[in-house]
């Protein structure tokens, strides 16, 4: 459960998983930092190490809302590479996969897929009994780009109905890891979330 604040930004271990084996961090700034993680190979979510940005503005309210990555991940184990974005009262969740490796997969059932924000995703709804979960799963694997998340937000809101005119809170962007074992590197070359 590690934190460290940096450039506006809160970085977090995050270890939160039952049966998770050994993870640290380490961080030069928000946008270079890395994990090495050991879990070992069963199934279930272990940990989501991330940075965080507050955004703290309805969406009404949000003119433009973007960010970048470039990681270098493993290509074995079981994780994916994802931004995890919340309203203020966490009762929302919507996920974005950039990246996927091994058997891993969203909750919920499949939506079909939508073009927004610059990549094609799979979308999955569903719920984990504490809040609703949005899932975008690229329909490719990418290791850096950019996302523009405001037209994935009104997509929800004005085309779905899913929601209503929340607040957004955190835009986190991490590592959801399943398995890992023997050790591996998750690595983020750079990072960046703009909000106005």
């Amino acid at each position: 459960w590690g934190t460290w604040s940096n450039g506006g930004y809160t970085l977090y271990n995050n270890i939160w998983g039952s049966g998770a084996g050994a993870q640290t961090i380490w961080a030069n700034s928000f946008s270079d930092w890395g994990v090495w993680a050991n879990h070992p190979n069963t199934g279930g979510i272990k940990s989501y190490p991330n940075a965080k940005k507050v955004v703290g503005k309805k969406i009404s309210a949000i003119s433009t809302l973007t960010s970048s990555y470039n990681v270098t991940v493993p290509s074995s184990g079981a994780y994916n590479t994802s931004y995890d974005i919340w309203d203020t009262d966490y009762d929302y969740e919507i996920m974005l996969w950039v990246n996927k490796t091994g058997p891993v997969g969203p909750l919920g059932t499949a939506q079909g897929n939508v073009s927004l924000g610059g990549h094609t995703w799979s979308v999955y709804k569903g719920s984990n009994g504490a809040n609703e979960v949005f899932s975008f799963i690229r329909t490719s694997n990418s290791t850096s780009g950019s996302v523009d998340i405001k037209p994935i937000v009104n997509w929800i809101k004005n085309t779905k109905g899913w929601f209503g005119d929340v607040t957004i809170g955190d835009v986190q962007f991490g590592y959801e890891i399943t398995s890992s074992a023997g050790g591996l590197d998750f690595r983020t070359n750079s990072f960046g979330v703009s909000a106005s």
